[in-house]
């Protein structure tokens, strides 16, 4: 490892702090390094605070003159939330800038380098990019496809059931993967839930950690029940059901959207898709929302719905080592299933973990 890539390491340490806080931006380290001496360092913590850059280089002060600059992403240039960051480095006095990546961001992709260019300050480019890349995985998705990153997870037996045949399912897994899961609900934006999920569990949704995501369901003909406990006072965080626009032809249903809307409940009324809501359109809909990171929690026909229509981007699937058993009993994934095997649905990059017991299975779906 030389100097460079060991720099750049030290600021992908410190971008990754900024983890379920700076969405819909991208997460983002520098440091300012002098003879080889680290001067001042930073990490972009949520949008519409300083970039990371702006921070080291106040704290680096006139120590900044002459010094490089390593950022795990290229320096934007346009006018955001906060300044650009490019003139910013330009009146700094940082004669050389090591980034990362070019940034994807069509705002900017390729400007900053630029103009630090113009103005005589060296720019490179590539240091650790697979691995930049990598941690900004979301926020290249969301400003390229204009989507949020989608995450699957499910809990389930060793034989695949999420239920058994009378719909009981607490517990399937340990209380240590419980607490994965609601420490991965405090880093996404939203989760989403199928309508069935909500009428049998009646669950609340919330995370126990610091931060509660958004509440998204899947109910095509608004079936939900208007005391859900999702809807609950006890959660302050917005929820979001996502009905089909067609629905809005029944007058019950109209009139049950009204009084939604009057509680503060926002309902998307979505178009169809083989008589189901398109997923791919409400989306796109939810990252105008500025929502980038998505957690699709169940049941086992929405599931299905994202993988059948490629838009998961990540799986995990959390196995217990139970056998519940039973035809009847409800699957993790369910839908219209495949015919060959060899028509099934691969995994690449898999990961196997153990949590206290329970097997955790990850990996991307192949495209």
């Amino acid at each position: 490892m030389n100097k460079h890539e060991f720099f750049m390491k030290k600021v992908l340490e410190l971008a990754e702090k900024g983890k379920g806080t700076t969405s819909p931006n991208p997460m983002v380290g520098a440091l300012v390094v002098n003879n080889g001496k680290i001067i001042a360092s930073a990490y972009h913590v949520r949008p519409g605070g300083l970039h990371a850059e702006a921070i080291a280089l106040k704290k680096a002060g006139e120590k900044a003159k002459g010094a490089t600059l390593y950022v795990n992403l290229e320096p934007c240039a346009h006018l955001g939330r906060t300044p650009p960051c490019s003139k910013t480095i330009i009146k700094s006095g940082i004669k050389e800038v090591y980034c990362s990546m070019i940034d994807p961001n069509p705002l900017n992709n390729g400007k900053g380098k630029k103009e630090l260019e113009r103005n005589g300050v060296n720019v490179r480019v590539g240091i650790l990019n697979k691995e930049a890349a990598k941690l900004n995985e979301v926020f290249v998705k969301y400003v390229t496809k204009k989507m949020p990153f989608v995450t699957i997870k499910a809990a389930e037996s060793l034989d695949g059931k999420i239920a058994t045949k009378t719909m009981d399912s607490k517990w399937i897994t340990a209380e240590a993967t419980r607490d994965y899961s609601h420490a991965l609900r405090s880093e996404m934006d939203a989760m989403l839930v199928g309508v069935n999920t909500i009428i049998r569990d009646n669950p609340i949704l919330t995370s126990r950690k610091n931060k509660s995501p958004i509440k998204i369901v899947l109910d095509s003909k608004l079936r939900i029940p208007e005391n859900s406990n999702i809807f609950s006072k006890k959660s302050s965080a917005l929820n979001i059901v996502a009905i089909l626009k067609k629905s809005l032809k029944d007058s019950h249903i109209l009139k049950k959207v009204e009084r939604f809307n009057k509680r503060g409940i926002l309902v998307i009324a979505c178009p169809g898709k083989n008589s189901r809501i398109d997923l791919e359109w409400l989306l796109k809909e939810l990252a105008e929302l500025e929502i980038s990171r998505l957690l699709v929690e169940g049941g086992g026909d929405t599931i299905a719905g994202f993988l059948e229509q490629s838009l998961a981007d990540r799986v995990l699937f959390f196995i217990a080592p139970k056998i519940i058993g039973g035809r009847n009993a409800v699957t993790s994934v369910e839908g219209r299933g495949v015919d060959k095997v060899s028509h099934a649905i691969e995994l690449k990059n898999v990961k196997v973990e153990m949590i206290e017991g329970d097997i955790l299975v990850s990996g991307e779906p192949k495209t």
